[in-house]
């Protein structure tokens, strides 16, 4: 398993009037998108979606976004940006997606996560960091 992150990738799947690719850098970045992770992404990797996953200003706004999400490999997690606001509580998500099966999604409803530090020895013995 390898583990990635993206983030702000503002689909728009789901309101089609708030495309991306009228900025510079952005045209046809949902077929690339979609492209390069088939390419690279493995059924058991994981991909932490950093948030501003989707301009929906609701669930149902943000379906179409999900399900292009859910087909995608590998496994996923959502966590909160600030441009997502068809974000909601935690029981409206958790019966959204099951009823709509997006099983691959799981989401995080904390913006701060506990880090573990461990130290790695190198080969000669020395800590580091």
């Amino acid at each position: 398993m390898r583990l990635f992150t993206i983030g702000d990738l503002h689909l728009s799947f789901g309101v089609p009037d708030k495309p991306m690719d009228i900025f510079g850098g952005w045209k046809n970045y949902q077929t690339l998108l979609e492209q390069n992770w088939g390419e690279r992404i493995a059924p058991e990797d994981m991909v932490v979606l950093a948030g501003d996953f989707s301009w929906g200003m609701n669930l149902q706004q943000a379906e179409a976004d999900f399900a292009f999400v859910q087909n995608l490999p590998g496994k996923k997690i959502l966590l909160k940006g600030n441009h997502d606001y068809w974000w909601t509580s935690k029981k409206k998500m958790e019966d959204f997606f099951t009823a709509h099966g997006f099983d691959s999604l799981p989401f995080s409803t904390t913006t701060t996560m506990p880090l573990k530090v461990w130290h790695l020895r190198h080969s000669h013995g020395e800590h580091a960091g």
